[in-house]
């Protein structure tokens, strides 16, 4: 299903320029969480579902050597145009398959998109490559929402409710088990020594323009655009323009969103 949606040239370049980097804050929160498990060195990080390797830059000063993975051939060429660290590579391949020796590596980490996997095989895997006391971080977080402007508050969050009804017809597994915050992910986790850090509230500014493309970008608006083009882009100009009438601005104006991450972390047994 991924490879489907993330195969086209187009769509890829999408979600690179309109996806966030994952925040300073999950790091910071799955460094912690590693370093209270395992002792250093920490030699290998593995960044399942990488995309194009916005989640997996990060963790590059931290280990001493990254590899980000995912099973779109365009998304990994996409993040090896934009890595030049020298400890960073990445490779296709699917997370239900690691190609990595048993107890190699210290830390597995899943931004946004644990959601499309098979989440018994991909455990499996888990539990075979990582090294004892090894740690396992997913994350994801809910669609941005534009914080308090001027009086129109209640008009902008009844413009993207009214997007996703529209949008409901396309929801998928994937999708659903992102509206529920992971809670069936967490509980497919076997390992017995696992917790859930919810409400981390990130803060970012961006133009409007960037709202409407990361809504764009969603897999639930690509499939809409592929089922029935016309209508779908006539669909989200009307959103846009709803957006911009209650704001009373243009689409180059900056507004702050509001976005909600939430992170499972769990470590393997000795």
């Amino acid at each position: 299903m991924a490879q489907y949606f993330f195969e086209e040239q187009e769509h890829t370049a999408m979600y690179q320029k309109y996806r966030l980097p994952s925040p300073t804050e999950i790091y910071d929160l799955i460094l912690n969480y590693l370093q209270t498990k395992k002792e250093e060195p920490f030699t290998l990080a593995v960044d399942v579902g990488c995309g194009s390797g916005q989640s997996t830059r990060g963790l590059a000063s931290h280990f001493e050597k990254v590899v980000g993975i995912d099973m779109s051939e365009a998304q990994v060429e996409e993040a090896k145009k934009m890595d030049r660290s020298d400890n960073v590579s990445y490779r296709q391949g699917q997370a239900e398959e690691l190609d990595f020796k048993d107890g190699s590596v210290d830390l597995i980490t899943v931004g946004a998109a644990a959601q499309w996997f098979d989440l018994e095989k991909f455990m499996k895997e888990v539990d075979r490559v990582l090294k004892p006391k090894g740690c396992l971080g997913l994350y994801c977080y809910t669609v941005p929402c534009i914080l308090n402007f001027d009086d129109c508050s209640e008009t902008l969050a009844q413009v993207i409710q009214d997007l996703f009804i529209e949008l409901k017809l396309y929801e998928t597994i994937a999708t659903k088990r992102v509206w529920n915050e992971y809670s069936d992910v967490f509980d497919a986790i076997t390992f017995p020594d696992k917790e859930r850090a919810e409400d981390i509230y990130i803060t970012v500014k961006k133009p409007v323009s960037w709202f409407v493309g990361y809504l764009s970008s969603s897999v639930l608006y690509q499939t809409y655009l592929r089922e029935k083009m016309e209508d779908a882009k006539a669909f989200m100009e009307n959103t846009e323009q709803r957006l911009l009438k209650a704001m009373r601005v243009s689409s180059d104006t900056v507004v702050e969103f509001r976005i909600k991450y939430y992170c499972l972390l769990a470590s393997k047994p000795e």
